[in-house]
């Protein structure tokens, strides 16, 4: 018989859950590009469950250009409506406003810092925080770090990024390792292994 394998709860039941949580989740991202595609589809998911944004994660890829921040900056009232349209992505009016104004935000935020994965890293002095959490109702969902990103964010003129969005994009892109403790990708994330 195979050995059991401890995941987060949160992951189990959907195959596109465990391959996320597996494979994606809590691995430190330092790639801008990828970066700014995971704020905007955290900022899609308020108010769903992320297996809905998951379902979804081609179609978004496919309507928002491959997340092309100088294209989606461009995007006009004919985008806009061309987005509404397309069943393959959330199709809320603000979400996708926000879209387009946060790669507007992302390009200057560029020409000031140089790097967006710099930038963000320097909230957790450039490496991840490891948490030894034991269950998932010991993982809160917003923390001082996420809280002071956000407003700075905010002020650089990105929505849709308040305290608890951020601290999941947070738990994403493994500025935090969320895992609980016995989960078979804690031990490896917290070492420094992707």
């Amino acid at each position: 018989m195979p050995p059991t394998i401890h995941r987060c709860a949160w992951a189990e039941g959907h195959d596109l859950m465990v391959a996320y949580h597996d494979e994606e989740w809590g691995v430190p991202e330092r790639d801008d590009r990828a970066l700014f595609e995971k704020l905007l589809l955290d900022g899609a998911q308020a108010g769903l469950s992320w297996k809905t944004i998951l379902e979804r994660r081609d179609g978004y890829r496919r309507a928002f250009e491959g997340f092309d921040p100088e294209r989606i900056a461009r995007y006009d009232d004919d985008d806009v409506a061309r987005l509404l349209a397309d069943p393959g992505i959330i199709r809320n009016r603000q979400k996708v406003r926000s879209a387009i104004g946060n790669a507007r935000a992302y390009l200057d935020l560029l020409d000031e810092t140089g790097s967006f994965a710099d930038y963000l890293w320097s909230f957790v002095d450039g490496r991840p925080v490891v948490h030894r959490f034991r269950s998932m109702d010991e993982v809160p969902a917003t923390s001082p770090v996420s809280e002071r990103l956000s407003k700075d964010l905010k002020r650089r003129g990105f929505s849709f990024v308040g305290p608890t969005i951020v601290y999941a994009f947070m738990q994403a892109v493994g500025m935090v390792n969320d895992h609980v403790v016995d989960c078979f990708r804690h031990a490896p994330l917290a070492a420094g292994a992707s």
